[in-house]
């Protein structure tokens, strides 16, 4: 069972204007020694009788065990490993009050595992006037716990076993020799039964005396099994259920409750009274074990006149030979464990990276590092390409002389760098960016891993700006030098900033050679009419050049006159260079369009590689590292025996 917490009970409860308290729990230091004179006399006169049978159980009993713990076939082993590596994979996510409990049941599993198989240690507990102690003696067949009218009576746990080889049980339970016990047996088949059976009689759960109410928490944390003993007077005394009952309701297979002193009840209140009790550990959550289904075992008995113990002992008989107590509470333990650790591994939905998701993030890298603004003006380069190589002479010679007169020229745009605001505003978008991957990512998860996962994308989106504007520098190298005369928007086009010195993808022929050839400065690639155009602008030139000095030669008199052919033939040249001027941008549209798609979609995928190594994959890792905690919590709670 796991720990519960102490409380006061009676007196104190209305003191305190009907509010239960429980306080914590804390492990003595003395095992739970109390001595009234009394109780040390009669220890020692049965210490030194050797003819008493009650002395077999020397103060000193160091007698070996009778055989360590052996896990059945069932679930119990798995599931203690699968929470032990649960535990391990957790702890660097995990405070270590969240696992507290969980470490807590694997010390005391391994600490019971260690000790015999072949005991059931069964606790007798209640409140004070219940009549623990005279169950305790009725069960035994001996006056070996003190009864009285005075309280507390009973000040420490005293334990009695059936069978040797219980020591270390007993020393685990840090009940000392000189409250050790053997019973009055008297060779019967209950008797028989019992074989194997550890009583221990516990002091008063609602005792005045904290120490008393601490020791029963410790005990009660170590046992296999517990017998809650209550009377018609306090059966429903709210500590008992909130503090208790309540708590440990995962445990109702091996928990018994019994209603004593039935015998002060007239008639058919005792079925009153019993029916009542039901209904109350219904509320609180454990099962009862009725028509053959696993639970708590409620009957009613009377200790002082012996009604209904025989049944008792053939039942406690029956759940001794079974040897699955320990089991049967080390797996409660897990199931609670499990239960405590729950909001911190069940995530609501299906928590991950979806597709979407990568979609969405590699759009918004590819929009901090301008990939459209370096697709068109990619696209623009290549036009203007093929006007250089298929336009006419003349205007291309305006063209230069005009740029070269224009302060926003494109040699000195290329080398401009992007305007503070500019900046700021890409690296706010590659900062929206991580967040909105990490929020996806974390959606559903629970606290302790949806922060893991937002780390892990912050840690990673540290270096992301300095690794976007070394992804654009590349692509602009060598595209500074080439972007001169190609236009006023050629350098401006690609501009875009992350961060502090900012992605600047300038140099259209540098982004459009990563994109095209894959290597920095890849030229634009040039059609197959490329050179038949080239050859027909350079014929319409020299038409011009030779209708021209055909004129000059007429009139200075060295050739005949004549002016309509030469006039025809540089109205031709005139005519047909911007023709094939014309001609030639209108085909070049498509190859353009296509180039500038390409040089798009290649820096958006090399911004997403590099987003995705940064970003992506430690946030996945986080993920996949949940997914195996998960699976082994699944590997706890599987087999749960509780229902948890």
């Amino acid at each position: 069972m796991t720990a519960v917490t102490d409380q006061d009970h009676g007196q104190e409860q209305g003191e305190a204007g009907g509010v239960v308290v429980c306080q914590g729990r804390h492990d003595p230091e003395s095992g739970g020694r109390w001595d009234d004179g009394l109780i040390a006399r009669r220890a020692a006169a049965l210490a030194t009788d050797p003819e008493d049978p009650e002395s077999e159980a020397a103060p000193d009993d160091v007698r070996p065990q009778v055989e360590a713990y052996v896990a059945s076939g069932g679930p119990l082993r798995p599931r203690l490993d699968a929470l032990r590596e649960l535990v391990g994979l957790s702890r660097a996510r995990l405070d270590g009050t969240t696992l507290a409990e969980a470490g807590r049941v694997l010390d005391e599993a391994a600490a019971r595992q260690r000790l015999s198989s072949r005991h059931t240690v069964v606790a007798i507990a209640g409140a004070s006037g219940s009549g623990k102690s005279t169950l305790f003696n009725s069960l035994a067949g001996a006056q070996i716990s003190e009864t009285g009218l005075r309280r507390p009576t009973t000040a420490a746990p005293l334990a009695c076993s059936w069978t040797d080889g219980a020591a270390g049980l007993l020393d685990r339970l840090a009940i000392p020799g000189r409250l050790r016990r053997r019973p009055q047996q008297g060779g019967t088949e209950a008797d028989e039964a019992l074989q194997g059976l550890v009583l221990v009689d516990l002091p008063d759960h609602d005792s005045a005396a904290a120490g008393h109410r601490e020791q029963v928490d410790r005990v009660l944390a170590l046992v296999d099994a517990v017998i809650w003993v209550v009377d018609p007077e306090k059966y429903a005394d709210a500590a008992l259920h909130e503090c208790y009952l309540r708590p440990l309701a995962g445990h109702a297979e091996v928990t018994f409750v019994v209603l004593n002193q039935v015998d002060r009840l007239p008639g058919d209140a005792a079925d009153q009274v019993l029916d009542d009790l039901r209904r109350l550990l219904d509320e609180d959550g454990m099962a009862l074990g009725e028509h053959g289904e696993p639970g708590a075992t409620v009957l009613p008995l009377s200790a002082l006149t012996g009604e209904g113990v025989g049944e008792l002992r053939e039942l406690l008989g029956r759940f001794v030979q079974e040897r699955t107590a320990a089991a049967r509470r080390l797996s409660a333990d897990v199931d609670a464990a499990a239960a405590k650790l729950r909001p911190v591994y069940v995530a609501e939905g299906r928590p991950g990276l979806g597709e979407r998701a990568r979609e969405e993030f590699a759009d918004r890298l590819g929009e901090a590092v301008g990939a459209a603004a370096a697709g068109q003006a990619a696209e623009r380069a290549w036009r203007r390409n093929a006007g250089r190589a298929c336009g006419t002479p003349w205007l291309r010679l305006w063209r230069w002389y005009e740029s070269t007169r224009r302060p926003g020229s494109p040699d000195r745009a290329a080398a401009t760098p992007a305007p503070p605001e500019e900046q700021l505003t890409a690296r706010q978008r590659v900062e929206q960016a991580v967040r909105t991957v990490a929020d996806a990512a974390a959606d559903g998860l629970p606290g302790p891993w949806a922060q893991a996962v937002r780390e892990a994308a912050v840690q990673g989106a540290t270096g992301l700006p300095e690794a976007l504007d070394e992804l654009a520098g590349k692509a602009g190298t060598v595209g500074h030098g080439r972007a001169r005369g190609a236009g006023d928007d050629a350098g401006r086009g690609t501009a875009a900033a992350v961060g502090g010195g900012g992605v600047v993808a300038a140099g259209v022929a540098g982004a459009s050679g990563v994109a095209h050839s894959g290597r920095v400065g890849g030229k634009p690639p040039r059609p197959a009419w490329w050179p038949a155009a080239v050859l027909a602008q350079a014929s319409m030139t020299l038409l011009q050049i030779f209708g021209g000095l055909w004129l000059v030669g007429q009139i200075i008199g060295v050739i005949e006159p004549g002016l309509l052919t030469p006039a025809l033939v540089m109205l031709a040249g005139v005519i047909g260079g911007p023709l094939v001027e014309w001609s030639c941008a209108a085909a070049a549209r498509g190859p353009a369009r296509r180039y500038g798609q390409e040089a798009e979609r290649c820096l958006r995928e090399a911004a997403a590689a590099v987003g995705r190594a940064r970003v992506l994959d430690p946030v996945a890792a986080e993920l996949v590292r949940y997914r195996e905690v998960r699976e082994r919590y699944v590997t706890v709670t599987e087999f749960s025996t509780t229902g948890r």
